[in-house]
């Protein structure tokens, strides 16, 4: 690892854009996959898409602490790694993979028995929610696949290696599409079949992952030599823990815009929900420059390479904010020749180039947030990215749209001006704990 970690110190920049393509493209043939999927059950019904809305909570709550465990994972390999220490890099990668199985199987346990509880709370009933259950029962039983493969996803990109999971991650997705139709019309599964085809995808995916790990990976991943580290485990929770959390809020939030978005009308939810479907370009390119300085940060601390650490981190910052705001830029200018690819409809036309004109400020916002929580999950640090969007989202954006929806009385734009008012919050508490953390990291120890 010693020569990749030297072609990082010797060019940052070239290596920052060379790990985020890979994770960029990934993202976009999963937003792809999404229509389509979307587009074959919606053929089903109105139920099947109701049951499919009913489930999201549920498999966002399964992705959420996927998500947080492969960013608890990166980190301390990706730092374990700039620090020259191979075998600590190698138990940390079989630590993540047992800490994988075991919260998968735990939440394997409590999630399956307590699902139609929770689809009854969430207002599921009927056939519908026979639907809901139905789907999401092979989806937990699907997580025995999931878990792993976010893991060895994270350990190849901790190594700097976002390629190959871009190359898993594309042939399970296309496998996903063709296998969709086959179980959801022919065979007769229903909205099942998009399940079982997901759940044999994901299971495709850890076959590929498992292959490439004893032939790309230089990092041997081995469980005959796995040492079980208490700390190991603790430091994992530690970057992890928060992130899961944060995804969580962020689906609470959601929740939270479309409960007051829909106090103006069903057109009006309509309008948001499309404005924030457009959000998944410019949060495809931020997930690919903060996914690669999470490792390029990692690796340059464990090296004791400070200075590099701040450089790569404030260009990528300036890369982030540059290029969302261009996006943001050309969806102002025109932002119902966009929103056309969802809609004909005029007044959720209308109403959605409104919205979007705003809600185009928070791009460059978003960057800057998800990148400073990136870069001090690399240095260790998993809880200021959670504090900072408990700022963002609780302290400001939420209670300022309830103040000006429901008290003041004012439009559904006012929704839109709370998004930004938070989002402003969120970054001046970012880059001033960002600076704050660098400043410490370069005081010389007494």
């Amino acid at each position: 690892m010693r020569d990749r970690l030297d072609e990082f110190i010797a060019n940052p920049r070239r290596a920052l854009f060379a790990m985020a393509g890979p994770v960029t493209i990934a993202m976009f043939v999963q937003t792809m996959y999404n229509l389509v999927d979307t587009a074959y059950v919606g053929r089903l019904g109105a139920e099947s898409i109701a049951a499919l809305t009913f489930a999201f909570p549920l498999f966002f709550i399964i992705i959420g602490l996927n998500s947080g465990i492969g960013v608890g994972i990166n980190s301390i390999i990706s730092r374990r790694l700039g620090a020259k220490d191979s075998d600590g890099a190698e138990n940390a990668a079989v630590h993540g993979l047992v800490m994988t199985a075991v919260f998968g199987l735990a939440l394997l346990a409590v999630g399956l028995p307590l699902q139609k509880r929770v689809f009854i709370l969430l207002g599921a009933g009927g056939h519908v929610l026979e639907l809901s259950m139905s789907y999401m029962s092979v989806i937990w039983l699907g997580i025995i696949f999931m878990f792993p493969a976010y893991a060895m996803n994270s350990i190849f990109s901790a190594q700097g290696d976002t390629r190959t999971p871009m190359i898993v991650q594309t042939s399970a997705l296309i496998l996903n599409a063709v296998l969709d139709p086959i179980f959801i019309y022919p065979l007769g599964f229903g909205v099942q079949g998009a399940a079982i085809a997901t759940v044999i995808a994901l299971a495709f995916s850890v076959v590929l992952y498992t292959f490439f790990i004893r032939r790309r990976s230089r990092l041997k991943v081995d469980f005959r030599r796995f040492r079980f580290s208490f700390s190991l485990c603790r430091e994992i929770c530690r970057v992890g823990a928060p992130a899961s959390l944060m995804m969580l809020i962020m689906s609470v939030y959601v929740m939270f815009l479309n409960r007051f978005m829909a106090h103006f009308g069903t057109n009006h939810v309509a309008a948001f929900g499309l404005a924030t479907r457009l959000e998944s370009l410019p949060g495809m390119l931020i997930v690919g420059i903060s996914v690669s300085l999470l490792t390029l940060v990692g690796m340059f601390y464990g090296a004791r390479q400070l200075p590099m650490v701040e450089s790569i981190s404030w260009y990528g910052l300036r890369i982030g904010v540059a290029m969302t705001g261009l996006i943001g830029a050309v969806f102002f200018i025109a932002p119902a020749l966009f929103l056309r690819i969802f809609t004909d409809e005029p007044q959720i036309l209308a109403l959605g180039a409104s919205y979007l004109r705003i809600d185009v400020l928070t791009f460059p916002m978003m960057a800057v947030s998800m990148i400073v929580s990136r870069v001090l999950q690399g240095l260790g640090l998993g809880v200021p990215g959670l504090v900072i969007n408990l700022v963002r989202i609780f302290v400001v954006a939420v209670p300022l749209a309830y103040l000006f929806v429901f008290i003041l009385g004012y439009g559904f734009l006012s929704i839109a001006w709370a998004m930004v008012l938070g989002g402003a919050a969120s970054n001046i508490l970012a880059l001033l704990w960002l600076r704050s953390t660098f400043k410490k990291r370069e005081r010389p120890k007494p």
